[in-house]
């Protein structure tokens, strides 16, 4: 009895070195778009890890062990408003999730408009979410990663950066190119949970729009970065879940971008519960909603074949 025994804790043993995750930086040297200050990242732990002020964007890679991997990735942009990362509560926390289906979970610490560091504020988290999108396209062979199921999920202000990279994938600024810039941004399926997606009056969150463009931008500058405005055939399948009673981001956010999906004959999956209000991440204790991610998987079975 003891060789199966031990067979089984090397099995065990051998799947979490698997598994463990390592992190990366972005950028070499001072990233596009960034003045060299003197500035530190701020880092809050009261029950959920936040993140603030980030001057180094990385990704957090977390690998399942090849044995049950998919070949399938899922670059996950934390909300917060575009203030702070929640960076464990909707990001961290589901990489780990995503692990155990088999799915890479890549955790992107992108850089926040409010930081006195940038040059551009407005264009700095989606340049950052392409870079991420190719990084983990660039180390695919390494990471056991299929390159053409490379999706992206996004939470509240994360969801609104999700469905800005999803529509604005080619989208471009002056700065230095690298090789890595050859590669495609576009990502091959999008997942977008209680997202802010319009800008607009009628739904917006104004906290998102304020922190992104500020309190007076232009009209032009609002449509720009109303994702329900930008969709087009070529935008990638999408998942989208929100809470009817979600106070902080209207639900009818996520009901324009579908909208916007179907009219463009985009493959989309809405589910909407009743209750969860903002911010319920996993759901647990929250009612039906709980049982979203199973609803997501399957949808991913289906559609990322």
């Amino acid at each position: 009895m003891k060789k199966p025994i031990l067979t089984l804790l090397v099995s065990l043993f051998t799947s979490m070195a698997f598994s463990q995750n390592h992190t990366l930086p972005l950028w070499n040297g001072t990233p596009p778009l960034q003045n060299e200050m003197d500035l530190k990242e701020e880092v809050v732990s009261e029950g959920i890890i936040r993140i603030n002020n980030v001057q180094i964007p990385t990704i957090e890679v977390y690998l399942p062990a090849k044995q049950i991997s998919t070949g399938k990735a899922v670059v996950i942009f934390p909300g917060g408003g575009y203030g702070i990362l929640a960076y464990d509560w909707e990001g961290t926390d589901f990489a780990k999730w995503l692990n155990a289906q088999g799915i890479a979970g890549i955790v992107v610490k992108y850089r926040l408009p409010g930081s006195k560091s940038l040059t551009d504020p407005k264009e700095v988290p989606l340049l950052d979410a392409q870079r991420a999108i190719r990084l983990v396209r660039q180390n695919a062979a390494a990471w056991n990663i299929d390159p053409a199921k490379v999706g992206i999920m996004g939470f509240s202000a994360g969801g609104h950066l999700a469905s800005t990279a999803s529509t604005q994938y080619n989208h471009e600024v002056d700065r230095p190119k690298d090789g890595i810039d050859a590669l495609s941004a576009r990502p091959d399926f999008s997942v977008l949970v209680y997202p802010v997606i319009t800008f607009q009056d009628d739904a917006v969150h104004g906290g998102s729009r304020k922190n992104l463009i500020g309190e007076n931008a232009s009209q032009e500058l609002k449509d720009r970065f109303s994702a329900q405005l930008n969709v087009n055939a070529e935008t990638p399948p999408t998942f989208l879940v929100h809470a009817q009673d979600d106070k902080g981001v209207p639900v009818e956010n996520s009901i324009l971008y579908y909208q916007a999906l179907h009219k463009n004959g985009v493959k989309a999956s809405l589910h909407i519960y009743p209750s969860g209000g903002h911010g319920f991440a996993f759901g647990l204790g929250k009612g039906a909603v709980e049982g979203w991610r199973e609803v997501l998987l399957a949808w991913m079975k289906e559609t990322v074949m």
